[in-house]
Formats: structure tokens, C-alpha cells, sequence
């Protein structure tokens, strides 16, 4: 198979599709792998890298997509490059096409087949693919948000660490998937106190059987208990997930004004849409906007920060089924692997996954 491999281009990131190691075992399997220059040079993957490995490198990204038969590529396309898509081309990426129905529009009627990462299943039920940025998402939620606490990042004016004589400062973190779980462990590594919410009770009991209850408290998520936890908490994490749909909204507009000013939210979910009313995308060149006093972090490619770490990571997963995709050829891939068949979420300007389906035939 050809696969291409073209630059990313939303604002700061410098993640990549395929690393260098990746592009040779492929090579080594008899693929071809059609590179776009420079592609790597922001984490450190150069050229020659690439060229060593065995990939063509190509100049242009209309070029990359021409010539393949699969797009390997970490975030979704944006508009300026659907009109490289076509209906006997395969795209596989994260694609949150419940995030942004406008746009997930256009990229449909392009015919591409789109197999989207974020639903790729596996046999525990859990989103392997997924699984890697969530992690590195929920890590940095805690970090960023304690960094924009700081009083000249407009916030409160105060350090979530542990000071002697003074009480833990509370975090809330409302969701506790895979996300949430890390800002959780970031927020008890960091001497909080950490109140989680989650609409399950059985997720709860399990958090509770490994973090126990010094310092950290499991509440079952309704919207009264959110607005009392967060009138309380300096940091809020929202990261709400539910496969291939928009994130619910559980944190209302005018739930801030009884939040006390310079409150930092940080929105894990705004890649599908956000879990805050109030959220609207934004970027690591300009991450925060301020409403109602509140700080509010709504950046769509959070792991973007850590490129490198993320790649690899990503890497680490995506490999395998590139790899299959590739010696099956996508059809039979997708009729024979159920998790695959899982990610395909287009195909033919039409919408496959049902989660997927129902959330954009809402709008």
C-alpha cells in the first residue's frame, strides 16, 4: 500500500503521523511510505531520518495526498485540505466530527473514508487509540491550569501545592475516564484536595478501592453537586467522553457566577464540542479567555504541547493497525476486524458510526 504522511497544520503542532522507526517497519513490510518534508522537523524527526528509513519525500501536502492510498495523519483535516480528499482515499486520524458539525459536514461530502481513532475499540471495551493522548491531555490539564492560577495568567493568585500550616486547595475534576484519572493522580501528587465527580457509581467505588479517602472526595455527578464543588474549587477539569457523540454540557453558563473570580476551568472535552457551556475552542498561541471572571483553557490539540512524548506514544498504538490496514487492504480489514470497523466513522459521503450519525443529525 502507499501511505502518505502530510505536515499538521493547526496552530502549534508539531506532532507527526509516522515516526522514523515506524516508516521502516512498514518499508521493511513492503509498503511505500510518501513523506512530506519537514514534517517531523518540529519534534526532531528529520529528513534524512525518513529518507534512511526508506520513505519518498514530496514537497507539497496536495502532492502527499495525490499520491497515496492512505493518509496517516494525527489531527483532522481542516478546510483548507479537503479539497485534497477523495472518494478512493482512506484517512486515518483523530477526526471528533461530533465537535464541529459545520465542518464535519464538508469533510463528509468529500466521500473519503475516514477511520477515526477515537472510536477504534478493542476487546475490554476500552479505546486503545484514544487511550494515549487522554493520558497526556489529563496530565497537562492539572499543569496548565495550575500555571494559569498564577495571578499574572489571571487567576486567583495561588499555588496547588502543599505549603506547611495551610489548607490543601481544591480541584475538581468532573469525569474520571482516562483524562480525568491522571489529573486526579496529578492533583493528590500535588497535595490537593480533589473532589470527583462522575455519573457512575461503580467508576467511583473503583477510584475509591485505589486512591482511598484522605484528602479526595467521590461524589455522584448531578448538576446540583457540580455547582457545589466547583463554588469551592480553584481548578476545575472537565473531561466528559462519550464515544463518537458531543460532550454534554454539565457545567452551565450561569453556574460560574457563584464561582469565586480567577477559578481556572480547563475543558479536556473541547475536542468533542466541550463539557462547559461557556467553552469555545482555542489555541496554544492564545489558550485562555476570561468570562464571568472566570479563566477558561479550551485548547483543541492539548497534547500538541509535548509533541514529541505524544508522538511516539501515539505511535506506539496506532502502529499495529496501520499495519494491518495495509497488508489487508482496507476493506477486508474493515469486514474482518470488528475494533477497526469500530473507528470507521464515513465513507462514501455518508456516516457509518452510529454515535456519530445521531450527534451530526441533531444539528
Amino acid at each position: 500500500m502507499i501511505i502518505g504522511v502530510p505536515k499538521e497544520v493547526k496552530n502549534n503542532e508539531c506532532r507527526v503521523g509516522l515516526t522514523p522507526n515506524s516508516v521502516k517497519c512498514l518499508v521493511d513490510s513492503g509498503h511505500k511510505i510518501i513523506f512530506q518534508k519537514n514534517a517531523g522537523a518540529g519534534i526532531g524527526y528529520f529528513d534524512d531520518q525518513y529518507l534512511n528509513a526508506g520513505a519518498k519525500l514530496i514537497q507539497s501536502a496536495e502532492e502527499v495526498y495525490q499520491s497515496s492510498e492512505m493518509i496517516v495523519k494525527v489531527k483532522e483535516p481542516i478546510p483548507d485540505e479537503y479539497g485534497f480528499l477523495r472518494d478512493d482515499l482512506t484517512l486515518f486520524a483523530y477526526l471528533h466530527l461530533a465537535g464541529d458539525p459545520a465542518n464535519a459536514k464538508k469533510l463528509i461530502d468529500t466521500g473519503v473514508t475516514g477511520i477515526a481513532y477515537e472510536t477504534v475499540t478493542s476487546d475490554e471495551g476500552s479505546m486503545p487509540l484514544l487511550a494515549p493522548m487522554s493520558t497526556i491531555a489529563g496530565q497537562l490539564a492539572f499543569i496548565v491550569g495550575s500555571y494559569h492560577l498564577l495571578k499574572p495568567y489571571k487567576g486567583k493568585g495561588i499555588l496547588l501545592g502543599e505549603m506547611e500550616n495551610m489548607n490543601p486547595r481544591n480541584v475538581t475534576v468532573i469525569g474520571a475516564g482516562v483524562a480525568g484519572t491522571q489529573s486526579i493522580i496529578k492533583a493528590i501528587n500535588n497535595r490537593a484536595f480533589v473532589k470527583v465527580l462522575d455519573s457512575s457509581q461503580s467508576k467511583l467505588d473503583d477510584l475509591m478501592s485505589r486512591f482511598g479517602t484522605n484528602n479526595i472526595q467521590y461524589i455522584l455527578s448531578t448538576e446540583d453537586s457540580i455547582q457545589s464543588s466547583i463554588n469551592e474549587s480553584d481548578l476545575v477539569i472537565g473531561s466528559v467522553y462519550v464515544v463518537g457523540k458531543e460532550a454534554p454540557k454539565v457545567v452551565k453558563k450561569d453556574m460560574l457566577m457563584s464561582m469565586k473570580p480567577g477559578t481556572v476551568m480547563v475543558d479536556v472535552s473541547i475536542d468533542q464540542g466541550g463539557c462547559f457551556e461557556t467553552s469555545k475552542p482555542t489555541t496554544h498561541d492564545d489558550p485562555i479567555f476570561v468570562e464571568d471572571d472566570i479563566v477558561h483553557y479550551c485548547v483543541t490539540n492539548m497534547p500538541g504541547a509535548v509533541p514529541l512524548t505524544a508522538t511516539e506514544a501515539l505511535n506506539s498504538v496506532t502502529l499495529p493497525y496501520i499495519k494491518e490496514l495495509a497488508q489487508k487492504g482496507v476493506q477486508s480489514t474493515l469486514e474482518t476486524n470488528k475494533h477497526i470497523r469500530n473507528g470507521l466513522n464515513i465513507k462514501g459521503g455518508e456516516i457509518i458510526h452510529p454515535s456519530v450519525k445521531e450527534a451530526l443529525e441533531k444539528e
